[in-house]
């Protein structure tokens, strides 16, 4: 009796060894993780030699039965390389969770983590295609978040052999190409914001359209453009590649969207012909795409003899040259989105100009004299950080808008959409310059104005448009007055702020606020949640700024592409405070437009 119990404690004993054994290389493995990060030292400060992973006190390490289960390192601002190997020494690892970092560079090793289950890296810089078996080795991978990033390329095939998989969230990548068939009942799927094109598979079209919106060469349930005869399978031929079958399958779209848009001037033209001739423009955009689509204002007003003699377009601005439906109709066109106000092409014209023509239909709060009325206060607007419209055509059903093109997009494009030569150019003189001319724009407008409750409204980094020299033009404003109710408490940014959502409120307070979070946006980097209109995704950078402030570590708020810039950091502080006093819950304590553009102009680069 007494040699078994003997026997017993020598085991005991010996799997006591062997748990410490495995305890203490799992704590190295995680200490060379820390080590391999950038801001760790202070992000992770309670990972430290000598204590246990799993005694409570190391920040984002999950246990379970002192097994290491999940590291959730999000919202701490490391980037850097991470050690995958360091993590593959952690067996029980099943969750990893880097959400909301400053990862950049290639996708990382991760399928070396055979036994992961959820993989988050949603919110980082992560880049370029991911292998096509890349996740093969990834069995267990329930669910893959790796939104925010500006990952490109197919979408992996491996993915679609993961029979366990459950949720997979792209969104706001440059994923291009056909969805690939998943057959394995995802249960969450977002592949909005992308550059996919082609049918949707029918085993997806469940999924709602917020799935798949953002992708304008898409087709088929649940979107409403339904697939060309052609394309109702995406099959690839055996004798071509897949390469080769996107670029024709996306030669065909545009020869489609070209006849498409054409048939549709044509019709406007000649339906016009039967009705009164009228004044009208404005300035919009398509609210939620990483591209977004560049509209305008209207500027001045013609008589009845030159409309007459243009035909169908109205031109209110010969600056880039004299046009008319025609030239239009024998532009080379292509779709550049769909949003809650309308519709919107790019449309090449032989003379070399580039313009946007967006189909506004819910412009029918008013009647024909006072929007015209509207319309002439518009066509008074000269402003350098104020866009200038081209010309318009009236019907009352809807509206063409058109603006001259502008290749380089908007702020959020080139904040969030393109890491090229246009973000590598977005530094710290450059940033306070376009806040600076988005100020300006804004006093001009709070003049011409004044009596409007929202004399912007729709104030959002997608409706700053930037020039090439980076000097910042602002859309979509003072847009309330002219739109249906109900559709501009469902298009305009200024219904999605807390004065409505809580209090049901709008002012010129409210204006202030969407001020505050492009400042917010630009001192960060970060794309806002604020501007999903699902909640999710982004960073709550009020939230965030608000508590940094209070804790007075808001020097970690600035975005690190900014940090070498050490000289200009007071400067970057002095900004982002005024974008917390803008975003301030409570309108009362938000300073009023005059007083923050007059902090803006004091900030010195």
């Amino acid at each position: 009796m007494a040699a078994v119990s003997l026997h017993h404690l020598l085991l005991l004993l010996f799997l006591f060894f062997l748990f410490s054994l495995s305890s203490s290389t799992e704590t190295q493995s995680l200490l060379r993780l820390k080590q391999s990060l950038v801001n760790s030292d202070r992000s992770l400060s309670s990972w430290i030699p000598n204590v246990s992973p799993c005694s409570g006190t190391w920040l984002g390490v999950v246990c379970f039965n002192g097994v290491i289960t999940g590291l959730h390192l999000s919202d701490l601002g490391l980037s850097g390389p991470i050690d995958v190997n360091a993590l593959a020494e952690i067996r029980g690892l099943r969750t990893l969770s880097f959400i909301n970092n400053s990862f950049s560079g290639p996708m990382p090793e991760f399928n070396k983590l055979g036994s992961i289950k959820s993989l988050l890296l949603t919110q980082n810089r992560f880049y370029g295609p991911i292998p096509n078996d890349f996740f093969s080795p990834l069995k267990s991978l329930k669910k893959l978040w790796l939104s925010g990033n500006r990952f490109s390329g197919s979408i992996p095939q491996s993915l679609t052999r993961l029979e366990l998989l459950k949720e997979l969230h792209l969104e706001y990548n440059s994923f291009s190409g056909l969805i690939p068939d998943f057959g394995q009942g995802l249960k969450s799927l977002d592949l909005s914001f992308n550059k996919l094109e082609g049918p949707i598979p029918q085993n997806l079209a469940t999924f709602t359209v917020d799935s798949f919106v953002g992708n304008d060469a898409l087709c088929g349930k649940p979107l409403v453009k339904a697939c060309e005869a052609s394309t109702t399978s995406y099959s690839m031929p055996s004798n071509v590649g897949e390469e080769e079958y996107g670029s024709n399958w996306a030669k065909k779209v545009i020869v489609v969207l070209m006849l498409a848009v054409g048939a549709a001037l044509m019709f406007l033209f000649l339906t016009k012909k039967r009705r009164g001739q009228f004044t009208a423009v404005s300035r919009s955009n398509s609210a939620d795409e990483v591209r977004e689509v560049q509209v305008s204002s209207v500027r001045g007003s013609v008589g009845e003899r030159r409309e007459n003699k243009r035909g169908d377009i109205v031109m209110v601005n010969e600056m880039r040259g004299v046009f008319g439906l025609q030239d239009m109709m024998k532009a080379e066109a292509e779709v550049l989105g769909n949003g809650a106000l309308g519709s919107a092409y790019k449309a090449g014209m032989a003379n070399g100009l580039c313009v946007v023509v967006k189909r506004m239909r819910e412009m029918n709060k008013m009647g024909k004299e006072v929007f015209d009325a509207e319309m002439r206060q518009f066509g008074r607007i000269r402003h350098r950080n104020v866009i200038t419209p081209l010309a318009y055509h009236y019907r009352r059903e809807e509206k063409l808008l058109i603006t001259e093109y502008m290749p380089k997009g908007s702020l959020f494009y080139v904040l969030h959409g393109d890491r090229g030569l246009s973000h590598s150019k977005l530094t710290w003189p450059t940033r306070l310059n376009i806040v600076k001319g988005i100020a300006r724009g804004l006093g001009f407008l709070y003049t011409e104005f004044s009596t409007y409750d929202l004399p912007h409204g729709n104030l959002k980094s997608c409706n700053v448009l930037l020039s090439d020299d980076y000097e910042p033009l602002l859309s979509d404003y003072a847009f309330q007055p002219l739109i249906n109710p109900s559709v501009a408490m469902q298009a305009l940014f200024a219904f999605k702020t807390p004065d409505y959502v809580q209090n049901q409120k709008i002012s010129q307070k409210t204006d202030v606020y969407c001020l505050g979070i492009i400042i917010l946006e630009v001192i960060t980097g970060k794309f806002p949640a604020q501007y999903h209109s699902n909640g999710k995704g982004g960073t709550d950078v009020v939230q965030w700024a608000h508590s940094s402030v209070s804790e007075r570590i808001e020097a970690e708020l600035i975005d690190p592409e900014l940090s070498n810039d050490t000289n200009s950091r007071n400067q970057m502080l002095q900004l982002l405070h005024i974008g917390v006093a803008c975003t301030e819950i409570d309108p009362d304590k938000r300073p009023k437009m005059k007083e923050a553009i007059r902090k803006i102009e004091e900030v010195k680069v």
